[in-house]
């Protein structure tokens, strides 16, 4: 099992242009170790990190979009996956950052969570493409081709905590970063 800030890591040395979304202790995290202004963040709305990068890829149908998503998030809101297959959008990437627990609101163990399969409830929604990923290093050699990959595409990744971040609610909120992102994203043409 890899460590969440080393899998961040992984995908900071990956990427090029593509938009990244993360949620909750993914957000906090990514904001220290790939500040980007292609990077929409947030909290407080737990669940909707795959509806908001679904609305993404489908506005921006040429830019690769990759969700970071928890598995406690999802939970919130399975409806995302079968809306997502619905649309088929080619340029997503949906990963479940999953370590068994409502991680946000004090690492509560998920219901059933040893017998819960992500993958299956993905691949029953119509995904184009599941696999689950165990270490770091397969996630390094398998993420050059998940980004070139046709999607919708679901990575489940188990993983656990990494190491201490400083939580900047200051910066997920502020206006300047949400109109960086805007203005990344409109002039990425």
């Amino acid at each position: 099992m890899m460590k969440r800030d080393d899998f961040l890591k992984t995908l900071a040395k990956h990427r090029k242009d593509e938009v990244v979304v993360a949620v909750y202790s993914a957000a906090q995290e990514f904001i220290q170790i790939a500040p980007h202004p292609l990077n929409y963040t947030f909290t407080g709305a737990m669940g909707q990190g795959s509806s908001h990068a679904l609305g993404i890829a489908l506005g921006r149908p040429d830019k690769r979009v990759i969700v970071l998503d928890g598995d406690g998030s999802l939970l919130m809101n399975l409806g995302s996956l079968v809306t997502i297959a619905n649309a088929a959008p080619g340029n997503l990437i949906h990963c479940l950052c999953r370590n068994g627990s409502y991680e946000t609101n004090g690492s509560v163990p998920i219901p059933n969570r040893d017998k819960l399969s992500f993958t299956a409830m993905a691949a029953a929604a119509g995904y184009r493409r599941v696999q689950t990923i165990s270490t770091l290093e397969e996630w390094d050699k398998e993420l050059p081709g998940l980004m070139r990959e046709q999607g919708p595409v679901f990575v489940d990744i188990e993983m656990q905590k990494g190491g201490s971040y400083k939580e900047d609610f200051e910066r997920l909120y502020n206006p300047g970063f949400r109109d960086a992102f805007r203005h990344a994203l409109a002039g990425s043409r």
